[in-house]
């Protein structure tokens, strides 16, 4: 692959006969407790501001650091200081404003309709990254007699909403596979990725974990990220009080649905990075019970500190997580979680942890920005392909309120 630097020569924007582009990425999912999609919108910026001349604009509802839009929305109840974007024209005016050269959509909802909008207006591309699965998110919200209703409804919506852009980022392989088979096309596999640097086994603190006031030979396992219905949370406490003395399960973020137990520990969401990789470098093992994950970024960052993970093997999660790395779990049941973390601490955890930072050092930020700008300057030079949203919008009404979460 080539260089950050070698990638910057030669392309619109990049040389002197040009101006350089302005990237919008516009996102519902931003707030001071939000996790995967605010730290990929500021490696983002963060990279593109080092090796590239390209402006690069966060558009969200909630604007907390220098240099972002804010834009106009409502709050959302119980949803850990989210808002939603509703106001379609007035979305749209505000991202033409910005007079961007390309806009990239983080959200399905009408954030997506008014980028479209404002793409269309301005003659530039439109590009969609996909971070939720709509038709896991509507099954589960309606319960499983009605779940195959719900996700046919949201693979009608996903289709509809998606053939509009240019382009659609999916962040798996499987997530790829889910909008090819919904009947999106122009859909392409673009990994999330980890600051290595940052997330480094040598975040290890043994004084950290002294603070806690655990007994030396604890068994300290670790999740980090929303505390949402679809983390499956539950699993992980119910896990591992069948475990039982000496393991205990420290809890770090957010959100309507924490974990409960005499054998948990919970923290507020962390919002330095570096001092969350301490966290999760100096514990034994990461777990993850979700089955829903379009990636799975909070694991590849434990993976990146040489954490051993113990996961669903479910969704995205299986293209970062087998036995090498920790225990690829089979089914949601607390005792074949239980039964995958005690049969790790059988064994030596030196292999898996190398094993686990080896596979995250391919997912540097280095490797897979790079492969994203040139995705973007494919589109510049060929210029948006025709489209009519006229027709095609959603109401918040249409979909459950917990797919706007």
């Amino acid at each position: 692959m080539s260089s950050p630097v070698s990638l910057q020569a030669n392309a619109r924007g990049d040389s002197a006969q040009h101006p350089a582009p302005h990237l919008v990425d516009a996102t519902m999912f931003w707030s001071a407790s939000s996790g995967g999609v605010r730290r990929y919108l500021q490696a983002k910026h963060g990279w593109l501001t080092r090796h590239t001349g390209w402006k690069h604009t966060i558009a969200a509802p909630v604007a907390d650091q220098p240099d972002m839009v804010e834009l106009p929305a409502v709050t959302l109840p119980g949803s850990g200081g989210y808002k939603l974007p509703v106001k379609r024209r007035a979305l749209a005016t505000t991202l033409q404003s910005l007079e961007p050269d390309l806009i990239e959509a983080g959200d399905p909802y009408r954030l997506a309709w008014a980028a479209l909008d404002a793409a269309h207006a301005r003659h530039i591309p439109a590009v969609a990254c996909c971070h939720s699965n709509l038709e896991l998110l509507a099954a589960s919200f309606v319960g499983p007699r009605l779940a195959g209703t719900a996700m046919r409804a949201a693979r009608r919506y996903v289709r509809r909403v998606y053939r509009h852009f240019d382009l659609v980022l999916a962040p798996s392989e499987i997530m790829k596979l889910h909008l090819l088979d919904a009947g999106v096309d122009r859909v392409v596999c673009q990994p999330l990725g980890v600051d290595t640097q940052t997330f480094h086994p040598a975040r290890s603190s043994p004084m950290w974990r002294n603070q806690l006031g655990l007994p030396p030979a604890t068994r300290l396992l670790v999740y980090a990220g929303r505390f949402a219905p679809e983390k499956n949370l539950h699993v992980l406490a119910e896990a591992v009080q069948r475990l039982g003395a000496p393991y205990m399960l420290l809890a770090i973020g957010a959100g309507p649905t924490p974990p409960s137990g005499e054998r948990v520990i919970v923290r507020p969401f962390e919002t330095d990075p570096m001092l969350l990789a301490r966290t999760i470098a100096s514990c034994d093992v990461f777990v993850h019970a979700g089955d829903q994950e379009t990636f799975g970024l909070s694991v590849l960052e434990a993976m990146a500190c040489g954490t051993p993970v113990v996961a669903r093997a479910a969704e995205g999660l299986t293209e970062l997580v087998d036995d090498s790395v920790g225990a690829a779990v089979a089914d949601g049941r607390p005792e074949s979680f239980a039964n995958a973390i005690s049969t790790l601490f059988l064994h030596d955890r030196g292999g898996p942890s190398r094993r686990a930072r080896e596979r995250a050092e391919a997912y540097d930020w280095n490797q897979m920005l790079p492969l994203l700008l040139m995705r973007y300057r494919q589109l510049l030079r060929g210029g948006p392909r025709p489209r009519d949203t006229g027709a095609d919008s959603v109401t918040p009404t249409t979909l459950p309120m917990s797919l706007w979460q």
